[in-house]
C-alpha cells in the first residue's frame, strides 16, 4: 500500500512538471504561467486538473470553420469589393484607427446599411419576432443563453411556427449558458422541422477539458436581409421581469444592407464547428432600403491567431481625442487597457465608465473596485446605473464610431468568449447613441476611489481576492 501511494504521488508530481513545463510556453501572461508553474509543481494535486480546465489559451480545432468562412469570404470577395465604405486607407480625413480595426476584423466597413437602436427587451423581441414572422426563406438564431420561460416559450413558438411553414430554421446555443434548457424545448424546436445543435464546446479528443470558453455570441438572421446583435439573451430577466434586478438595461441594433452577410459568415463558421454542415442560406449582398452607414462586424474570440477584442478595445481607447465613452456590466481590465485608459485621460480625453450598481456576478463586481484608485484619481469617471441592471455592451468614440455588440470589458471577453461587435460610422447612429448613453447617465451615481477605500477591510480582502482571479473572471 504504501509503494502504491509513493508511485502516485510521484506520478502526480510527474504529470505538475510536464503540465508546468507546458505552462511556461503556453500561459497568456508571465504572471498566469510564473503562478501555474509554481501551483502544479508544488500541488499538483489541484493545480493541474485546474490548469487543464481553466488554463488553455486557444480554442482547439476551429480551424476547419476558419477554413469554410475563409472559402465563403473568397467567393464572396467581389461583391465585398464594391461595398467597401473605405476603399482608400489612405484617404484625407479617415480615422486612423479604421483600418487597423478593419485588419482585426479581416473584413471592411462596408456602406449601404442601416442599423436601429433596440433598447431594452421589449423593443428588442418585439424586432426579432416580427422579423421571424415575415421570414420567407430561413431564420438563423444564436444565443448565449435561452431559456424555457415565457420569453423563450414565444421565441420557440415563432421558430415553430415558420418551420412548419417550410421556413428553414436554424438554432445554436452555447451548453454551458444554456446548461438549465430541457430536451423537450429542442425536442418540440425539432418535432417542427428546425434544425438544432448546441455548440459543443468540448468537440473533439482533445478539447473534453475545454470549458473554460464559452460562445458568447447573439445573433440572429433573416432571409439574409435582417440581422440583430446585442447584449439581449433570451430569458425574462431581460425583459425586466426578475424579481432580483427588476429592470433589465441593455441594448441590441436591427441592421440591414451588406454587413447582415458578414454577420451571416460568423453564424456560419460557428454552426460549421457544431456540426459541421454548412447551413443554406443565401450570400448575396444588398443595400438597405433606406440607409448608407459604414458598418464594421468584428467577431472575435479565443480561436483567433491574435487577442482580437482585447486590441479592438485597445485601440478604440487610445484612438479617442475628446471623448470616450464604455459601457460594460463587468469591467476586469488587463494592463493594457488600463494604461491606455490612463493615457487617454492624460491626453484630455473625456473618459466615461458605465457599471451595473447591482451585481449578477459578485466576483466580478468586487474585481472592478480594484480598478479605482488607478483611474479615478487619473480622473477616469466612474458611474454605477441605479434603475435596475445595466447588461450593455457599448463603445463611443468622439463623434467618429459608436460599437454595440456582446463583448464586456473583461479578460473573459477577451480572451476566453466568441464574441461579436458592430461598430457603426454614421452621425445619425452617433447621435442616438450619445442620446441613449446621456439618459442613462441620468440613473447613475458617480463613484470614486473613496467608495473601495472606505470598506471594511473583509470587502477590501474579497476586492483583492477576486482580482486575482481576474485571468478566469
Amino acid at each position: 500500500m504504501a509503494l502504491f501511494i509513493v508511485i502516485l504521488l510521484g506520478t502526480c508530481h510527474a504529470i505538475g512538471v510536464a503540465s508546468a513545463a507546458r505552462a511556461l510556453f503556453t500561459a497568456r501572461s508571465p504572471q498566469g504561467s510564473m503562478a501555474w508553474v509554481m501551483g502544479m509543481i508544488t500541488f499538483p494535486y489541484v493545480a493541474v486538473p485546474l490548469y487543464w480546465v481553466l488554463g488553455r489559451n486557444r480554442f482547439q480545432g476551429y480551424v476547419a470553420s476558419r477554413r469554410e468562412g475563409d472559402r465563403m469570404v473568397g467567393r464572396l470577395a467581389p461583391e465585398i469589393d464594391q461595398f467597401k465604405a473605405f476603399p482608400d486607407a489612405s484617404a484625407p480625413g479617415l480615422p486612423g484607427f479604421f483600418p487597423v480595426i478593419e485588419r482585426l476584423a479581416e473584413l471592411p466597413f462596408t456602406k449601404g446599411n442601416a442599423v436601429e437602436l433596440l433598447i431594452d427587451g421589449q423593443a428588442t423581441f418585439d424586432a426579432i419576432f416580427a422579423a421571424i414572422d415575415a421570414a420567407e426563406s430561413y431564420v438563423a438564431v444564436q444565443f448565449f443563453i435561452i431559456r424555457d420561460d415565457e420569453i423563450g416559450r414565444a421565441l420557440k413558438d415563432h421558430l415553430v411556427a415558420k418551420a412548419r411553414a417550410g421556413v428553414a430554421v436554424y438554432v445554436l446555443y452555447d451548453e454551458i449558458g444554456s446548461h438549465s434548457l430541457d430536451a423537450a424545448y429542442i425536442d418540440g424546436l425539432r418535432q417542427a422541422g428546425a434544425e438544432v445543435s448546441a455548440f459543443n464546446t468540448t468537440l473533439g479528443w482533445r478539447n473534453r477539458l475545454q470549458l473554460n470558453f464559452r460562445n458568447h455570441r447573439k445573433i440572429v438572421v433573416v432571409d439574409g436581409r435582417t440581422a440583430f446583435v446585442g447584449g439581449h439573451n433570451v430569458g425574462d430577466e431581460y425583459m425586466g421581469k426578475s424579481l432580483r434586478f427588476g429592470h433589465w438595461r441593455d441594448t441590441h441594433v436591427r441592421c440591414q444592407g451588406p454587413a447582415v452577410t458578414l454577420v451571416q459568415l460568423t453564424f456560419a463558421e460557428d454552426w460549421y464547428w457544431a456540426t459541421r454542415t454548412t447551413p443554406k442560406l443565401d450570400w448575396e449582398l444588398r443595400r438597405a432600403p433606406d440607409g448608407d452607414m459604414p458598418v464594421l462586424v468584428l467577431p472575435t474570440g479565443p480561436a483567433d491567431d491574435i487577442e482580437s477584442c482585447d486590441l479592438y478595445f485597445f485601440q478604440s481607447i487610445a484612438a479617442a481625442k475628446k471623448r470616450l465613452w464604455i459601457v460594460s456590466p463587468y469591467f476586469v481590465p488587463d494592463r493594457e487597457i488600463i494604461s491606455a485608459l490612463q493615457l487617454a485621460v492624460l491626453r484630455g480625453v473625456d473618459v466615461r465608465i458605465m457599471l451595473p450598481q447591482k451585481p449578477d456576478h459578485k466576483l466580478v463586481y468586487l474585481a472592478s473596485f480594484s480598478y479605482l484608485s488607478d483611474l479615478e484619481t487619473l480622473g477616469v469617471k466612474f458611474y454605477r446605473y441605479t434603475n435596475g441592471f445595466l447588461h450593455q455592451k457599448v463603445i463611443l468614440v468622439d463623434d467618429v464610431m459608436a460599437s454595440v455588440g456582446t463583448a464586456n470589458c473583461d479578460n473573459r471577453s477577451f480572451r476566453l468568449n466568441f464574441e461579436i461587435s458592430m461598430a457603426v460610422a454614421d452621425p445619425a447612429f452617433i447621435r442616438a447613441v450619445e442620446a441613449m448613453l446621456l439618459t442613462d447617465f441620468t440613473f447613475c451615481q458617480p463613484v470614486s476611489a473613496d467608495d473601495y477605500e472606505e470598506r471594511s477591510f473583509v470587502f477590501k480582502t474579497g476586492v483583492m481576492l477576486s482580482r486575482l482571479l481576474s485571468p478566469i473572471l
